[in-house]
């Protein structure tokens, strides 16, 4: 119910952050995989256009997509979409949604040819802000992809999107991914 509560003065206040600090409303984190917060509709074409996303991870649960695109707005300009909902604040992905987002991304990664260090196919990752819970996947999506630990992963996350925010669940989620999990999804 927190979580619900909350929902809209915690999202104007990252788009204040967004347009009054230097913190960006999403982050290219590697050749794939941008992390970043709610995707507005207004968003669509450069998302689509200029980032090149063919897929979408969210990690919000349904009422946090009232003001964003949804499975159904998503397939009209024909983008992939799996929804991993998630409580926001307080809780963190379970080990099966991990897993199922990490596989789901693994299908997009160098289906086409990089140029100038972006693919052509780029899989948007997000949840109300991009740095919490969609963090947490995009880490074990890192850990998974590049063979890293789970502070090589947070590391590189924070140079490419400073505000992360993981709290002890999160680094939980990812050192279970770590010790369990690395080696049940099939590339």
């Amino acid at each position: 119910m927190f979580a619900r509560v909350t929902f809209y003065p915690t999202l104007v206040y990252n788009v204040v952050m967004e347009k009054l600090s230097p913190r960006q409303w999403y982050n290219r984190i590697d050749d794939t995989v941008i992390l970043g917060a709610l995707p507005f509709p207004s968003m669509t074409k450069e998302l689509t256009e200029k980032e090149h996303v063919k897929a979408v991870v969210s990690m919000n649960e349904n009422y946090e997509l009232m003001m964003a695109n949804d499975q159904k707005a998503w397939k009209k300009v024909g983008v992939d979409f799996l929804q991993l909902a998630t409580t926001d604040i307080f809780a963190t992905p379970c080990q099966s949604k991990l897993v199922e987002g990490v596989r789901f991304i693994n299908k997009y990664v160098n289906t086409n040819n990089i140029a100038n260090g972006i693919s052509k196919t780029s899989v948007y990752i997000h949840c109300k802000a991009g740095r919490t819970r969609s963090a947490t996947l995009v880490g074990c999506y890192l850990m998974h992809r590049y063979n890293w630990t789970p502070e090589q992963a947070v590391n590189h996350m924070k140079e490419k999107r400073p505000h992360i925010l993981l709290h002890s669940k999160q680094w939980e989620a990812l050192e279970i991914f770590y010790k369990h999990n690395m080696n049940t999804i099939n590339t």
